[in-house]
Parts: structure tokens; C-alpha cells; sequence
């Protein structure tokens, strides 16, 4: 018997066998059931429906972490429309092509980032526009609650959805010209969150305390795979270390995520501070984006006395293709050489470490090639981008999605990230594309050369430095520099600091020769992936 695999049937599952039990704890501590859940959900889709959603529409949404962001993911797709969340942390100006890409027919959006998209309104074909608090947004705005509120509890009557339908297009940072929208299905989703659901061990009686982005993966799949066994989310809508602990010890947390910079800055809080780090439950968290450095993997586990999952993954990938999550690896070597690595290929994936010709490299920790991956959970394709869809599937061997990382595989087939084909910098967790932050500095008049690598950072792991050489003549500073480019981009992608510089490593061709530049910062430091 083949039953479709779709991402409705984590809540549905929820609401049928838990619908008692609180589902989620908002920000502000309001409770709601999974039966509660269900009903909004029903009362959003309708409101959809009656505003022209139909199967295969894209609704957008810009927020930070709430209960309207799950609700909101559930209510688009169980009427087979496709979910677009935004990253909040972007400028006025950055949402302008996302928009225009996936043509929303409806725009939800939460009051503090209203304002950054309120340009957009007639200048494109999306007509309905909704706000948490419509009161306190400037314009017409439909309120979000009144929206619920005035329409139908009823379940509304689904269109036939095939687990091959589009359930979600993701953003990714461009390495090269505009970002790319990461088309996911339903199987591919519901796939992932099963793995993964399995490989950070969710159960019924789990809590999560959502300190990562909602908007980054859909949660990293958990807002399905958490949903699906009936746990509880706890919601945190900004990051906050003294919230994190206090939310740990009220509600017995028990799973969170958390890249090397949260873990650091909880760490931080917590050596400054005479606190209870863990409830009744006992803490596991979830860490990625950039590999974490064994000390703060070591003070993680021993100090605030979680254990640490480490995953791999990215956007396309699900997220999650590998973890070095393996007592049976653990017991036969050093525990946090293990957890530092990003692991095997979890559950029916396939992971291939191949050098140029697409052949193999020898399981030696040592050889380098880039990172491949076969698997349910990965993407279906880029959306309106054919040839970079055909680019990323058959690079150097033929069906396999190329990840763009460079790692070397030991004899135990983990792998270990050592560099990255794409200019990205890991900053706090967030991806940025060097070629867009130069791009920004190239349109500065003094500007000549320029080059943007990420430097080590204590606090973000590592950061945007600019690398310049003006012409001739030209006074300009470090600061007017960094100011010219937080007036064009989101702040996190700026850099942080500069340095000018007569001339800048070239090959014949004219190219900017990157890997000498960052050897000066670097050199063999571990935390060198770029």
C-alpha cells in the first residue's frame, strides 16, 4: 500500500493523538492544545481560500519566531499552496527581487518588519497583505487575529496534493548574482523530518526552545517532526542567553538548536551568572552552520551539562544528510573528535567525498574533494533557475547534488569540512556571499580592488573584513567604508572592519588569489572552512 508522503500529516497526526496536550507556548506564554493549533490552522487556511490562495500559490512570510509562523506554514499547505518564509534580517531593498521571484498572492507579515516591505504594495501582483497587529502598522493592513477571528473553524476540503507538489521555497544566499529559491516537496520534507526526527531522538514527552530561526530550513524540519510525535515548542521570538535559561528551567526543556555562537554566548551568561542550566529533563542540543571548535563542544557537555548533536546539512540538502551523533563511534575513539566532525550519512542517504574526474577519494582523513549527496531529502530543483538546477545535479558526476563543500572521508566514511568551493562566510549562523558584499564595495567611486574574506571573530566564529585598494588620490576611511555598505545591506553582511592595501593577490587571469589572503588570518587554524 503507498500512502503520500506530506508534510500535513505531522499536524494532522497531532491533533489526532494529542490534542489535549499543549502543543505551543508562545512568546508571551500563552498555551495553546494541539486541538487549539488545528483550529486556527483551519480558521487561516479559510481566510486563504476566501482571499484567492489556491493549489500551487505562494504565500509569503516575513517574521521572527512565533506561533503564527507554524500556524502559517500548516494553513498553506494543507491547501497545497506553497509556503515562502523570508529572512527578517534583510534591508527594505533585499526583499524587492524575492518578492518579485516567487509572486505571493498573499503577504503575512509581523508588525516590527512591516515597514520593510510596506514599499511593495502596489508595485507588484500581491493584493492581500496581513500583519500580526494591524493597529500598530502604518496602511491598510488586515489584522491577523480579526482575519481568524471572521472566518470558518471548519476543515476546510483539501485539493488532491501529490507528495511531488511544491510545499516550500527556501532563500539561499547567491555566491553569484541574485539568491537562489530552494524548491522543496512534500516528500522531500517529510522525508527529512522523519530522518531526522530519528537521528536527534525526538519523543512524545520532548520539549523544544526555539532559539534558532523558524525562517532558516522551516526550522530545520522540526516544526514537522516535533509536531508529528506530539511534543512541545517552546517559543522564543528573540535570542536572548538569560531568556534561554529561564525557559530551560520553567517548562523542563529538553532539545534546542544551536550554532557555535549561541552556544558561546550561553556559555558566556552562564560563567557570569549563578544559574540552574537544565529542568527535570536533561538537555541535548542540536548544532551546525559552521563546524564548532572541540572547546566549546567540551565546556557544552561539561559545564552546562547538555549533550551535543552535531548535524550537517544545508538549504538543498533537507537540511540534515550527516551526524556524528554515534555512541558506538564515541566509545571507540575521542569523544569530541567525534561530535566535532559533521558525521555520516544518516538514514537512505548517500554522502560521496569525489576529485575533480568524480572519483572517489581514499578513506584517509587526509585527501580533499568535494562533498555529494544522494537522498529523499533533497531539493527538487531552484526555483525559475533550469540551468543552475541542471549545473548543481551533474557537476562532476551525474544525478548527485553537489554541495560545494570541500571535506576529506576517514575509514569510518565521516567527513570533515576543510574548506568551501563557495565564497561563503559563517557569521552567527548566518550564510553571506562575499561576491555580494564586493559587489556593494565596487559601487563605492574610491574603490579600485577588492576582496572580502571571513576573518576569526571570538563572538560570531567569523566575520566579513574587506580587503581594498582605492584609487589614487582617494581619502576615504574604514568607517565611511563599512557606512557605505550598511546603507545597501542587511548589517550582518557588512564588514567589520577594513584594510587597505597597495595591491591584492592576483593570478594572470586578474583573480583575486582569496586563499592567500585568508592563510594570513587563518593559517592552519581548524576553523578555516572557507
Amino acid at each position: 500500500m503507498k500512502q503520500p508522503l506530506l508534510t500535513t500529516d505531522f499536524l494532522d497526526r497531532a491533533v489526532n493523538l494529542f490534542g489535549d496536550d499543549i502543543g505551543i507556548v508562545a512568546d508571551d506564554g500563552t498555551e495553546f492544545t494541539y486541538n487549539e493549533v488545528g483550529e486556527r490552522v483551519d480558521r487561516l487556511s479559510n481566510a486563504l481560500r476566501e482571499r484567492g490562495v489556491e493549489k500551487g500559490n505562494r504565500v509569503a512570510l516575513l517574521s521572527k519566531n512565533s506561533h503564527y509562523f507554524i500556524e502559517t506554514l500548516y494553513a498553506t499547505m494543507q491547501l497545497g499552496a506553497v509556503f515562502v518564509p523570508l529572512n527578517f534580517r534583510l534591508q527594505p531593498e533585499e526583499y524587492d527581487y524575492l518578492v518579485d521571484d516567487c509572486d505571493p498572492a498573499v503577504f503575512i507579515t509581523d508588525n516590527e518588519h512591516a515597514e520593510k516591505v510596506s514599499h511593495l504594495r502596489g508595485d507588484n501582483d500581491t493584493d492581500e497583505w496581513i500583519a500580526y497587529d494591524a493597529d500598530e502598522v502604518d496602511g491598510q493592513w488586515d489584522d491577523y487575529e480579526r482575519v481568524l477571528e471572521e472566518t470558518s473553524s471548519e476543515s476546510p476540503e483539501r485539493p488532491d496534493i501529490s507528495e511531488d507538489d511544491d510545499a516550500t521555497i527556501l532563500y539561499t544566499s547567491g555566491t553569484t548574482g541574485d539568491p537562489k529559491g530552494v524548491v522543496h516537496t512534500h516528500r522531500s520534507q517529510h522525508y527529512h523530518a522523519m530522518i531526522h526526527s530519528h537521528h536527534v531522538e525526538f519523543e512524545d514527552d520532548d520539549v523544544l526552545l526555539w532559539t534558532s530561526p523558524m525562517f532558516h530550513l522551516n526550522g530545520w524540519g522540526h516544526i514537522y517532526g516535533l509536531t508529528g510525535v506530539g511534543g512541545k515548542h517552546v517559543v522564543v521570538r528573540d535570542f536572548d542567553p538569560a531568556t534561554v535559561f529561564e525557559r530551560v528551567n520553567e517548562y523542563d526543556v529538553s532539545f534546542m538548536g544551536g550554532a557555535p555562537t549561541v552556544l558561546n554566548l550561553l556559555l558566556e551568561h552562564n560563567e557570569n551568572h549563578d544559574i540552574r542550566t537544565s529542568g527535570v529533563n536533561p538537555v541535548r542540543v542540536e548544532t551546525a552552520a559552521s563546524p564548532p571548535p572541540k572547546r566549546t563542544i567540551r565546556l557544552t557537555e561539561e559545564e552546562l551539562g547538555w549533550r551535543i548533536i552535531h548535524a550537517y546539512g544545508s538549504t538543498e540538502t533537507g537540511p540534515l544528510v550527516a551526524t556524528s551523533n554515534s555512541r558506538r563511534r564515541m566509545q571507540n575513539g575521542d569523544k569530541y573528535d567525534i561530535i566535532n566532525k559533521p558525521g555520516f550519512a544518516t538514514l537512505n542517504t548517500e554522502i560521496r567525498v569525489v576529485d575533480r574526474d568524480g572519483n572517489d577519494v581514499p578513506l584517509d582523513d587526509q585527501t580533499k574533494g568535494e562533498v555529494i549527496v544522494r537522498g529523499n531529502q533533497v531539493l527538487d530543483r531552484y526555483w525559475n533557475k533550469p540551468a543552475m538546477t541542471e549545473e548543481v545535479f551533474n557537476d562532476r558526476v551525474e544525478g548527485w547534488f553537489h554541495t560545494g563543500d570541500i571535506a576529506t572521508m576517514d575509514e569510518n566514511k565521516m567527513i570533515s569540512i576543510v574548506d568551501r568551493k563557495k565564497d561563503i562566510i559563517i557569521s552567527g549562523g548566518e550564510n553571506i556571499s562575499t561576491i555580494e558584499v564586493q559587489n556593494v564595495i565596487y559601487e563605492h567611486p574610491d574603490v579600485r580592488l577588492a576582496a572580502v574574506i571571513g576573518v576569526p571573530h571570538e563572538k560570531w566564529g567569523e566575520t566579513p573584513k574587506a580587503l581594498v585598494v582605492t584609487q589614487d588620490g582617494s581619502n576615504l576611511t574604514e568607517n565611511d567604508l563599512i557606512e557605505f555598505t550598511r546603507e545597501r545591506l542587511a548589517h550582518y553582511k557588512c564588514p567589520t572592519s577594513v584594510e587597505f592595501r597597495d595591491e591584492l593577490p592576483q593570478t594572470s587571469t586578474g583573480k583575486i588569489q582569496k586563499f592567500e589572503l585568508r592563510d594570513e588570518y587563518w593559517g592552519n587554524e581548524e576553523e578555516n572552512v572557507n
